[in-house]
């Protein structure tokens, strides 16, 4: 979890294996104000049942395509999630992140802990 204003992480959550984002996300239970507003992409589909301050994508289907002011506004949220994706970059300038993570799987949220922190100092406001 990102902060817009700040670009600042806020919070990591991690779980074994390939787990959806979504998953981890409700199983961390992590308590946020109703205040905040989220901005999340088309993974996180049902956020609005959980938060009710959220904004995320229109999808669309074969049967009902975008219209141009849904496309608009796709456009705009991406325009407004642009720094949270370059944070994630910024984490994945580490190697160890990257990659396929050979080591001890106790040490892995340490690892990501550590690397957040870097990331934090580097870029602080």
């Amino acid at each position: 979890m990102v902060c817009a204003l700040t670009l600042q992480i806020l919070f990591i959550f991690l779980a074994k294996g390939s787990t959806h984002d979504f998953k981890m996300f409700k199983q961390s239970q992590l308590l946020i104000p109703q205040d905040v507003q989220i901005l999340v992409d088309l993974g996180y589909i049902g956020i609005c049942n959980i938060h009710q301050n959220s904004i995320h994508p229109i999808k669309s289907s074969k049967k009902k395509p975008l219209t141009k002011e849904d496309k608009k506004f796709n456009r705009t949220l991406a325009q407004q999630r642009i720094p949270i994706e370059n944070v994630n970059r910024r984490c994945k300038i580490f190697r160890i992140t990257k990659e396929v993570y050979r080591g001890k799987h106790k040490n892995y949220g340490k690892i990501w802990h550590v690397i957040a922190a870097i990331v934090n100092l580097r870029y602080a406001p």
